[in-house]
Parts: structure tokens; sequence; C-alpha cells
């Protein structure tokens, strides 16, 4: 029996460490987008499956609807130097109403306010202002439009765990075949298995696609360091429901039809609009949400998600829907049978 203050599984961060091979760490996509390997988690009987991702749609059923994120990766790192010459890095993470961005910055003890990053000529970025959660706020100095000097001089912004630089054929890997609203830093990666032939087949399965977006930013990256994830401060993120989506979502629900999120991105988008009653209006703001056990899911039915890092937030989530010992034993699972891990790893998907 649990008595009063006995700790349950799955509440504290702790719980959410795992071993991984750095060797199982994807550094680069597969030559085929489809071709990943996909574990299915069947949260009814607790099975957990093998298959690739071309089998998704035999698992999606007519009549349920595929919730797409369709933000683009900005080229948001920019690389340059002080005035001393030395190098320095800013990451892009979101603009500001008065044109500025919020960014971070390394070194961070040397980009104070008042400083400049030369990044090209013709394009510095400015220190402005340090936030209360030490990023910075900066000004982009351009003699022309600073989103062209942006997507001319930026890399694209491959997580940290990725340990190379960025290629022309990430510019192309690193976004999902069905990116349109540029505003992201990091992809949305479910859906970089995702290919056209897919998205027909799944078309012609009588699948309803439903389109939304949410700009991520650097915030699923950053580990959780409390150990009550309550005290965890999440980043917030601009998300977009449509009303046509929105009415598209409801009449799929009106006939009992399930929901699926293709990646946690889309999760988060549809918990954030959804309505006390379940259903959907269009919706449009900032979202800070943080799913994690216990939560009650009133947006989504099924998620197909990758592998995420030990501690993080998006692990939570993950853990919320399936339940966390379904989750972890999955991860444990996936780590034996030699899955790829993270952004270019393989998925898995909650049924």
């Amino acid at each position: 029996m649990t008595g009063p203050g006995a700790h349950v599984r799955g509440t504290r961060t702790s719980d959410y460490e795992f071993e991984l091979p750095p060797s199982q760490i994807a550094q680069l996509p597969l030559p085929q987008r489809d071709a990943s390997r996909l574990l299915t988690v069947n949260r009814a009987t607790g099975e957990i499956a093998h298959r690739v991702f071309t089998e998704l749609p035999s698992i999606i059923a007519p009549g349920d609807a595929l919730a797409l994120n369709t933000t683009k990766v900005l080229r948001a790192r920019l690389l340059g130097t002080r005035d001393s010459g030395a190098p320095a890095e800013i990451l892009l993470l979101r603009p500001l109403l008065d044109g500025t961005w919020e960014a971070m910055v390394s070194p961070g003890g040397k980009l104070h306010p008042g400083r400049r990053v030369h990044v090209a000529a013709g394009f510095d970025v400015e220190i402005v202002a340090l936030t209360e959660r030490r990023t910075r706020i900066v000004r982009l100095v351009t003699e022309g439009d600073a989103s062209a000097a942006i997507e001319r001089h930026g890399h694209i912004p491959l997580p940290p765990y990725i340990a190379r630089a960025d290629t022309t054929a990430d510019a192309e890997r690193y976004q999902t075949v069905y990116a349109r609203e540029q505003g992201s830093v990091a992809a949305p990666t479910a859906g970089l298995h995702m290919t056209n032939a897919l998205l027909a087949e799944l078309d012609a399965r009588g699948v309803r696609r439903v389109d939304l977006v949410l700009h991520v930013g650097a915030g699923p990256f950053k580990p959780v360091e409390v150990e009550d994830p309550a005290a965890h401060s999440m980043h917030e993120e601009r998300y977009e429901l449509s009303g046509t989506s929105a009415e598209a979502l409801n009449a799929v629900r009106a006939r009992g039809g399930k929901i699926w999120a293709l990646g946690t991105t889309s999760a988060r988008a549809l918990e954030s609009a959804v309505r006390a009653d379940g259903s959907f209006a269009q919706s449009k703001g900032e979202t800070r949400l943080f799913v994690r056990p216990p939560y009650t899911f009133r947006g989504i039915d099924r998620l197909i998600t990758n592998f995420h890092l030990p501690r993080s937030t998006l692990l939570m989530l993950v853990a919320a829907l399936a339940g966390y010992d379904l989750t972890m034993r999955a991860y444990r699972e996936a780590v034996n049978a030699g899955y790829r891990f993270y952004s270019y790893g393989d998925a898995m998907a909650i049924l």
C-alpha cells in the first residue's frame, strides 16, 4: 500500500532517467524519411510491437483525424565574432512586437547589453537587455530586410546532441515536407518521418488531415533541473488553431473518431486550444502548458512521437498519456532493440 506522503512513481524528475548508449543518438537522418522504425505501445493491453513507419496508415482508422504542425524551422543560429575577434553565437528564439528578438547567446558572460556580434558584412546583432531567465533581447542591425539576412547568413539550429555542423542536406531534412509558417528554432521531429506518399495514402484511407501551428522554442531541449517538476518554468510558445481545423476536429469527434497528434508539439497545441467539454474553437496565443502525470487529456486520443531526452518535459508528456510504467518499459525495450533516438531517430505510437 502507498501511505501518506509516499513517492508516486512518475512524479519526480529523477524518475525519468534512463541509460542510452551514445551510439544510439542519431547524428544523421536515414536516406529515406519513412524508413524509420516505429514502436507501437498499446495502453489497453500493455503490448509493445515493432513496426516500420510506412505501416502508419494501417494503424490509423478511417474517419480518425491526424493533426500536423505546419511550422517551419528558421535558420536561427547566427555565428559571428565579438569586437575582440573572438567567436560568438546567437540563437534566435522568438520575435517580439517591437522588432527585437529574444535569444540565447554564447559566451553569456561576455555578451552584455551594448555589445555587438558581427555576423556578416552589414549584419550585426546588438545585445539590448538581459531577461529574468538569462536570455537576451537582441536587435538585428542590417542594411536590408532582417528576414532575408537570417535566411542568407543563418544556420539550421540542430540540437546540441547532434555533434556536427549543419549541412546543406539539413536545410531539407530538418524540415517536415508540409512545413509552411516560419517561426520555429527546432523541428517538430515526429513529422520528419512523414512523406508526401504517406500523406496521400492516409488521405485515400479516409483519415482527416488537420493543420495547426505551434512554433517550437528551445525549451524542449532544456532538461528539468529541479526534482519537483511543478517548479520547472516552461518557455512560452506561439500556437494557432484555425476555425476550419477546429470544425474538422469537432466533426471527427462527433462521428466517434479519434484524434491523433503527430508530435508532442501538435499535442500541446491541441491541449492548449481544447475547451473543457472536449470541443474546439478557433484559438491563437502563447502556451506554457506543461503536460506531466497526472494529467487528463481532452484534446488528443493518440500520439505519434520520437524518443526524448531523459528528464525532459517531452518524456513526461508521453508518460502522462501512456502511463509512467508502460512508457519506461517501452524506452527500455527501444534501447535494447537498438532504436535510434532523438530528432533524427525512430518513432513510437501510443495507441
